[in-house]
């Protein structure tokens, strides 16, 4: 069968594309995903996201490769293989940004991308559940809501963020982004909102939209240098699927890359090593990969735990089918602290530093007398390296679609990178010695007492450090010869395929990226089907 347009990944960008495109009774659009369906029902439940995470479900198993500057450890690179991708299996936080980050891309040769003109796609996008604003928006497929979880060590860290001279911020969503305030999440009702639940599941309904799952694409179909369709893999077999006006990928930061390798798109000396033809010669497909690294302080913790409370087992046989069925119940929620973004300088255009909180340790496991010990009270904050200057890249191991993409991540590869990290683990671990927090902190578990000084702190971060899992920027916009995709996501030099997902992100943005990659493909989607541009709003700034 023939479709108009044929979108590679079931994601947050291919959930978007999805529904906006077949609004069109008249567009037939195929949709095809490696994972399966979200039925799993730790997806739909809050509480079971960190064990997903932990158990690897639903996920591609990339690994970054071992270097020296992260103490030679493979840093996982979660990903999701699942229909909704990564915002089916992600900690469902939603965060835009900051307003300086579009405007650093907007002076970037990408004046259609600065905040003005993304900021009506984050509204269209977006059902703030206090309703819609200036910068809110109020009726849009994507729920989003405060996070609601109780602990007085939650209520005491924010004191403390608060007489340590942080600012309050009521909605770091909206106008400043500076401060303290309660994190916002993807839910609805209690249960996991992911694209697929916003988008997708609505729109599958319509007769115009076919999703295949378990579809595994190996190849990118051409006429000339003009894309036609994909190659896959389904059942034990091989299909084409042909796409009357484009093929859209939205793989993410590393299957879509490989896929414009593989097709001959990118480095030309590189795509030769392997025996593949060069389509196009592009060397910036792969290139500029980006991500969040983190480091932590963890703290044993005096007293009772809410948490730990909760994870014993025989409230969870209630509160787990509770939460499933109804969408009630404790386990719609996990222990999950208010959000800061920390400026390290004055004349900084966005943060330097995000700093997460937690109120249970991520290793946390039901329990039960007699049976199995609970596991250790503790709660940690996390500094997050916000906007790096290290750069990495995703190469091809091999011209075998099966075989995974090799991931160079380079983290603290710039110096500057590690000191930023370290002076944010260092207000991180000042702002939990404030005295709101002495009834709850016990011994600090790491990096531990006795490192005091720079050297020590530099230590820990490179051999704990981890990934916030916010990769991006292998097939990025722009117009310099390293640009893969032109401002409006087509791949340069090749007709009727685009790139719309995570990898086309000239850089990073101030905190968790999904918010950004569905407003992406919200402004993706209008430009596919040429409709007028949302008018630019300008408020604040």
């Amino acid at each position: 069968m023939k479709f108009d347009y044929v979108i590679v990944g079931a994601g947050s960008a291919g959930c978007v594309l999805a529904a906006r495109l077949t609004e069109d009774a008249n567009i037939r659009v195929l949709v095809l995903e490696a994972g399966g369906m979200d039925t799993d029902p730790m997806i739909k439940v809050p509480l079971t996201w960190a064990k997903m995470f932990h158990d690897r479900s639903h996920d591609w198993g990339y690994d970054f490769e071992p270097e020296q500057a992260t103490g030679g450890r493979a840093i996982e690179c979660a990903r999701g293989l699942v229909v909704g991708g990564s915002s089916s299996v992600n900690a469902m936080a939603y965060v835009r940004g900051n307003r300086g980050d579009y405007q650093r891309w907007s002076r970037n040769d990408l004046p259609d991308w600065d905040y003005a003109h993304a900021l009506p796609y984050f509204k269209r996008s977006e059902s703030w559940e206090k309703g819609g604003d200036d910068y809110r928006g109020g009726d849009g497929p994507l729920r989003v809501t405060e996070a609601r979880f109780t602990d007085p060590l939650i209520e005491a860290y924010y004191r403390a963020a608060h007489s340590a001279g942080y600012a309050e911020n009521a909605d770091f969503n909206s106008g400043d982004q500076y401060g303290f305030g309660r994190s916002q999440q993807t839910t609805r009702k209690g249960y996991r909102e992911s694209a697929a639940t916003a988008y997708l599941h609505p729109a599958r309904k319509r007769p115009n939209l076919t999703l295949r799952t378990k579809a595994f694409v190996t190849g990118i179909l051409f006429d000339g240098n003009r894309a036609t369709g994909i190659r896959y893999e389904a059942g034990g077999s091989s299909h084409e699927a042909h796409a009357a006006r484009e093929v859209i990928l939205a793989g993410g930061v590393i299957n879509s890359p490989q896929l414009l390798m593989l097709a001959g798109i990118g480095d030309a000396d590189a795509l030769r090593t392997h025996d593949i033809q060069v389509r196009a010669d592009l060397p910036g497909v792969g290139k500029n990969l980006q991500d969040h690294i983190s480091a932590g302080a963890v703290y044993a913790r005096h007293g009772s735990s809410p948490f730990v409370r909760q994870m014993r087992f025989d409230r969870l046989a209630i509160d787990m089918p509770m939460a499933y069925l109804f969408g009630k119940g404790p386990a719609t929620q996990y222990p999950v602290g208010p959000q800061g973004y920390m400026k390290l300088t004055d004349d900084a255009e966005a943060p330097d530093i995000q700093v997460l909180f937690g109120a249970g340790p991520m290793n946390a496991h039901p329990w039960f007398p007699l049976i199995r010990k609970p596991f250790a009270n503790a709660f940690s904050a996390r500094a997050v390296l916000l906007h790096p200057k290290s750069r990495g890249e995703v190469q091809l191991a091999s011209n075998d679609p099966h075989q995974k993409m090799r991931l160079i991540a380079n983290f603290l590869a710039e110096p500057d990178d590690l000191a930023t990290l370290r002076q944010g683990l260092e207000r991180v671990r000042a702002l939990l010695m404030r005295p709101e927090l002495d009834e709850f902190r016990g011994a600090e578990l790491l990096p531990g007492a006795d490192a005091t000084d720079e050297a020590a702190l530099e230590a820990h971060i490179r051999s704990t450090c981890i990934t916030v899992h916010h990769p991006l920027g292998t097939c990025r916009m722009g117009t310099d010869d390293m640009a893969v995709v032109d401002a409006e996501l087509r791949v340069k030099g090749i007709e009727n395929l685009r790139v719309i997902d995570a990898s086309v992100m000239p850089d990073m943005t101030s905190g968790n990226i999904n918010a950004a990659v569905i407003m992406i493909a919200e402004k993706g989607a209008d430009m596919i089907r040429g409709a007028a541009p949302l008018d630019p709003i300008s408020v604040g700034g």
